[in-house]
């Protein structure tokens, strides 16, 4: 039990880390403020870390990890897209991460809980990835 939870989580992980790069670099070319985008880069460094540590841990389970759904994605991008042409904003981009990040924590969130049996170097990684959210939700409030 302990090993199938531990590997479910990571999967999870994976497919929120691999989705908030995306999102990140879906936006990144229309952020006006340098404040801003150094925000969204430094966290889009953030998760690329947590990336490699969840690719380690999902090795050790000789684990591929999994993507985000491809229609998901696709949905994703074209609704930023679509979205950032009607209102080329930081506000709009705000806007868009905000919500990204709060689906993010409460998808993560479900997880932690649903795998309550993962290992604790997973359930870390886990918070650890919902704490990003939660922080980069919350220093974008200024921009909304």
């Amino acid at each position: 039990m302990i090993e199938q939870d531990t590997i479910k989580l990571l999967r999870e992980c994976d497919e929120g880390v691999k989705m908030g790069i995306s999102s990140i670099e879906d936006v990144l070319s229309h952020v006006h403020a340098d404040a801003l985008e150094k925000r969204l880069t430094d966290c889009k460094k953030e998760h690329e870390t947590l990336s490699g540590e969840l690719q380690q841990l999902l090795d050790r389970y000789r684990d591929e990890g999994k993507d985000p759904p491809a229609m998901a994605s696709v949905m994703s991008e074209v609704m930023t897209k679509m979205k950032l042409m009607l209102h080329d904003s930081d506000a709009e981009i705000a806007d868009l991460m905000t919500d990204g990040c709060n689906m993010g924590v409460k998808s993560l969130s479900k997880y932690l809980n649903q795998y309550a049996a993962a290992d604790e170097a997973s359930k870390g990684i886990a918070r650890r990835l919902i704490a990003i959210e939660e922080a980069l939700a919350v220093d974008l409030r200024g921009y909304l």
